[in-house]
């Protein structure tokens, strides 16, 4: 390793590890659609977006919030078409939200409740929902307490609950180009729901949650690239289901949930060592089935049940460093730069590179595995090129003028 290219780079990265460094949570602005559980959220550039879910009149909603980080404001915005719904699945990739699944009542028994299988799409830059292709997962009649998560243009919906004491585990891929959805390998770790994902780079990490018999602490990897599961270290906490999970630059994070009773711990998950670290304890009280989302590689958590009822309130987590320096260890050269149309990576590796380019605040600009990229319709400014091949990895800044 160069000794002189290492030291070069810390000092380079010192501003910017110092401004990731701080691991603690803010508290900001309530939720605008007052206190409410079992919502969905997803995130597009600046904005967050939660919406559905159950209030405390034990009413179900359609109605959908952006929240405003840089201001940290609420401002409400179309209603989800179709019928009302909690415990629905979302996921955002290209400018665009999702939203599906669910189901229309608080008492899944009743005769009036359907389970649902529409799926919807958000366009935030005309405020406007379009109807997509109804998810044909779970035999095709409709799935609630499932988990979702995108990748590289691509959304994903695994698991979930069918009806009493039936659940499933199977995953489907959907690919906006085309409007159609694929299934793909089932999830290994057999029948849940109340289940949680997180994605870093081309992985999908899902478990926790459910099944008929007991609460799960099981994480698998599913890798788009090849389609595979692998099982990764379990949470070294409590089994637990309905957590609030995200995932900010090169780690993941899983907070709260339940056991039985509420949780309020939080954990960081480092892909390269396969571990786990506890962080700060969430700012607000314990509590399940909240949301979460990350803008800016800051994450914000709220709303949910806690031990007193549903929660309105909000925090924001402003993370440790993404990457650090003891992980520093793969030998690349990155030219040119300055650049204005191309980088070029080369690496003494001889395994398969996975790129990713962040900006300043660790939020992904794009994720690769081609040693070419092309920047030019890339905003001028500073970003972060993270460069990683098996658990070594390397990081490296990028200036595109």
């Amino acid at each position: 390793m160069n000794k002189f290219l290492l030291v070069g780079l810390s000092l380079l990265f010192a501003p910017y590890f110092i401004a990731q460094t701080e691991n603690f949570w803010t508290k900001k602005a309530d939720f605008g659609g007052l206190k409410r559980e079992r919502a969905v959220a997803f995130s597009i550039g600046d904005k967050g977006y939660v919406g559905t879910g159950v209030d405390t009149a034990e009413i179900v909603h359609k109605d959908f919030w952006s929240y405003d980080a840089t201001i940290d404001v609420w401002s409400q915005i179309a209603d989800l078409p179709g019928s009302v719904r909690r415990n629905a699945v979302a996921f955002a990739t290209e400018g665009y939200g999702y939203v599906g699944t669910g189901i229309d009542s608080v008492n899944a028994s009743a005769p009036t409740a359907t389970i649902l299988k529409d799926f919807w799409k958000y366009d935030p830059a005309i405020n406007s929902w379009n109807q997509i292709a109804d998810y044909p997962g779970a035999g095709g009649n409709g799935m609630y307490f499932g988990t979702a998560f995108a990748i590289d243009s691509k959304g994903y919906v695994s698991c979930g609950k069918v009806g009493p004491n039936f659940y499933v585990n199977d995953l489907w891929e959907y690919k906006p180009s085309i409007n159609q959805w694929a299934q793909l390998p089932n999830f290994p770790g057999g029948i849940r729901y109340q289940l949680s994902s997180f994605v870093i780079g081309y992985d999908a990490y899902v478990g926790l949650g459910t099944d008929q018999d007991m609460y799960r602490k099981d994480i698998w990897k599913f890798s788009t690239i090849n389609n595979q599961w692998t099982s990764i270290a379990d949470l070294p906490a409590s089994q637990r289901a309905s957590s609030m999970t995200f995932s900010i630059g090169q780690r993941g994070y899983v907070c709260m949930g339940t056991n039985g009773g509420n949780l309020d711990d939080l954990w960081e998950y480092n892909p390269f060592t396969n571990d786990w670290s506890t962080r700060a304890t969430y700012g607000g009280s314990s509590r399940k089935n909240g949301i979460a989302f990350e803008v800016n590689g800051k994450a914000y958590v709220g709303t949910g049940k806690g031990n007193s009822g549903k929660k309105s309130s909000f925090y924001e987590y402003t993370p440790p460093a993404v990457v650090g320096i003891e992980e520093l260890e793969l030998d690349i050269v990155v030219y040119p730069n300055p650049t204005s149309d191309f980088i070029k990576i080369n690496s003494t590796s001889n395994q398969k590179l996975d790129i990713v380019l962040c900006n300043i605040y660790g939020q992904t600009i794009l994720n690769t595995q081609n040693s070419t990229i092309d920047v030019s319709e890339i905003p001028k400014g500073s970003y972060v090129l993270i460069v990683s091949s098996g658990e070594s990895i390397s990081k490296q800044k990028i200036i595109i003028q």
